[in-house]
């Protein structure tokens, strides 16, 4: 049976900026291809003016607060109400946050789903009345939509302990295909295995600040590529300037697209530092990518990583710095680990499956 679905609170697609949009992407443009109608929502400043449809996906554009604290609220708020007055059979919404807003799909006999993604409350970029949103906002998760989906085993676990509530765990998504290209070496100036690779959000609780330390103590040899930015971080982004001054690490920004598949493709060691929230699609990304990678070692982390890599605390500097140098060192000598961590990707994260997953919960609720 075919469907009518709305995707809402990302910023909508193409994809250029982080999870929740890749998610968004990857999903819609799946379920448009086995006959459903996908509406995304996309803030008017992400999603490029006139662009109406992407890959099969209707769009919709909608303006947003240019806030820290009120673009996602406000913008959700606004497509909700749009959503409100089309026929759609079930509204995905994206986000914690958006809890608050589930009941009013259902006034209208539509099905909603809440994806939660991690615990975002733990995050160090809010102060208290963000924190304390984020708390209600996962009490509301457990009372407004008709079903909860965490994507990570854990997540799923601290709303069962917690909150006292049974969620459907549906795993997060990342391709395996290999890409040969190089274009985007050429311009960093950096060669093909001889480079560190660091991909995130540049918050504190990704740890950036630390891996550019322990990289500046282990002095490993090949230079550290530190991708990402953040809307809101240019205090944390200039101290991250500040550290990596003087040395070997390179700060391009934000890259997406080929460049960032290229830049995964071919490094030699990949660092991943975020210790809050759910399944990381950049971890994800590099061991579909075949990456030799090293993690902080977080509970959810270790779910996705599995035997596909290696694990330590980035809050232990010594610990962290002594690890980054033997991996560098033996890279060559670890290529198993890099065919393990894109197996397990193959066998646990493919997105047909996961696509698979939210086509059986959409009909579940609708029949």
């Amino acid at each position: 049976m075919s469907l009518s679905i709305a995707v809402l609170g990302t910023r909508g697609i193409p994809a250029n900026y982080g999870g929740f949009e890749t998610f968004a992407e990857e999903l819609s443009i799946r379920l448009v291809r086995r006959g459903h109608r996908v509406t995304v929502y996309g803030r008017s400043h992400y999603v490029a003016a006139g662009m109406d449809e992407y890959r099969g996906v209707r769009l919709a554009r909608l303006p947003a607060v240019r806030s820290k604290y009120l673009e996602t609220v406000s913008h959700t708020a606004l497509s909700v109400v749009d959503a409100f007055f089309r026929r759609f059979d079930v509204v995905l919404m994206c986000n914690a946050a958006n809890a608050f807003a589930c009941w009013i799909p259902r006034l209208r006999g539509q099905k909603v789903v809440l994806n939660v993604d991690g615990i975002e409350r733990m995050r160090r970029k809010w102060n208290l009345v963000g924190k304390e949103f984020y708390r209600l906002s996962e009490r509301l998760a457990t009372m407004f939509p008709d079903r909860i989906v965490t994507d990570a085993r854990t997540i799923q676990d601290y709303y069962r302990e917690s909150r006292g509530c049974g969620t459907t765990f549906i795993p997060y998504g990342a391709p395996t295909e290999r890409v040969r290209s190089r274009g985007i070496l050429a311009r960093l100036g950096v060669e093909p295995g001889e480079y560190l690779l660091y991909v995130s959000r540049l918050e504190p609780e990704n740890n950036a600040h630390r891996v550019i330390e322990a990289y500046r103590r282990a002095d490993p040899g090949p230079p550290l590529v530190l991708v990402g930015d953040a809307p809101y971080g240019h205090r944390y982004i200039a101290e991250l300037r500040r550290l990596a001054a003087g040395g070997k690490v390179l700060m391009p920004g934000a890259i997406y697209g080929l460049g960032y598949r290229e830049l995964l493709a071919h490094c030699r060691c990949y660092l991943h530092g975020t210790e809050v929230g759910g399944t990381h699609p950049a971890l994800l990304e590099a061991m579909g990518s075949g990456c030799l990678v090293l993690s902080h070692d977080t509970p959810e982390n270790r779910e996705v990583l599995g035997d596909g890599g290696f694990l330590c605390r980035f809050d232990d500097l010594e610990e962290f710095s002594d690890r980054l140098r033997d991996l560098v060192s033996r890279s060559r000598q670890l290529l198993r680990y890099r065919v393990m961590a894109r197996r397990r990707v193959r066998e646990c994260y493919d997105w047909e499956r996961v696509t698979d997953l939210y086509e059986a919960l959409f009909h579940e609720l609708i029949e």
